[in-house]
């Protein structure tokens, strides 16, 4: 289970504090086993720090805890400090960055049977899309909505997210396609051939949490081969 520990502390001293991290991550490096460390300063009072560090569990903690250049740290720590830092220990019970669901809730859509709905609640009106497929990028709700539907009229498919990391304003996801060739693509005529693919989608989300842009990388190669477009150009 994911451990966060919540350290807070008042200090007038906060660029030095700031160096003193610096230093405890160079100086941990290859041996501590912290994954995300966050220093917040609170707005209504700048001496009061707030810093939020994560690890894969209690026990990698406390592995980190022993270690002794954060000992040595710490020691520095409490002497820039106004009082004593105190610490909360969370066990986290929840961890679902917003932009995941969003994601995976585009890609269920894209391969959802009947009418392609108005993607809406998902898309920026402003969308802006970059295929390597595409002659040029795609720009706006409806163009977008007008491409996925040519994709839709070719194949009856699924996506699978293999992997979906999201950070900020980004995500990334890694997935698989599945899907039978139903109609003309790309002027290849359908030929109900079962078809898979793997690529890679870079989304950003605008301010109002949906997709603003979005950036496709997938293997269009072995997509035209397995339709049979290479053979036809090979004769």
């Amino acid at each position: 289970m994911t451990f966060v520990q919540l350290i807070e502390c008042r200090t007038s001293r906060f660029d030095e504090l700031n160096r003193l991290l610096d230093t405890w991550v160079e100086q941990t490096q290859g041996k501590r086993t912290a994954i995300y460390d966050l220093v917040g300063k609170d707005r209504s009072d700048a001496s009061h720090i707030v810093e939020i560090v994560e690890f894969p569990s209690y026990a990698d903690a406390m592995r980190n805890s022993n270690l002794p250049e954060t000992d040595r740290v710490f020691r520095q720590l409490v002497a820039l400090c106004d009082e004593m830092p105190t610490f909360i220990d969370l066990d986290v019970v929840r961890d679902e960055p917003l932009g995941a669901d969003t994601v995976r809730r585009f890609f269920a859509t894209l391969a959802a049977p009947g009418e392609l709905p108005p993607l809406n609640d998902l898309l920026d009106e402003d969308v802006h899309s970059h295929d390597p497929l595409g002659p040029q990028d795609t720009i706006g709700l409806d163009s977008v909505r007008g491409e996925l539907r040519m994709w839709r009229a070719a194949f009856d498919s699924a996506f699978t997210v293999e992997d979906l990391i999201v950070q900020g304003d980004r995500a990334c996801a890694r997935w698989s396609w599945h899907a039978t060739h139903k109609g003309e693509f790309l002027g290849i005529a359908a030929t109900g051939r079962q078809v898979t693919t793997t690529g890679t989608t870079v989304f950003r989300f605008g301010a109002n949490g949906r997709i603003a842009e979005t950036w496709w990388q997938h293997d269009q190669l072995g997509l035209m081969e397995q339709l049979g477009a290479l053979d036809q150009l090979e004769q």
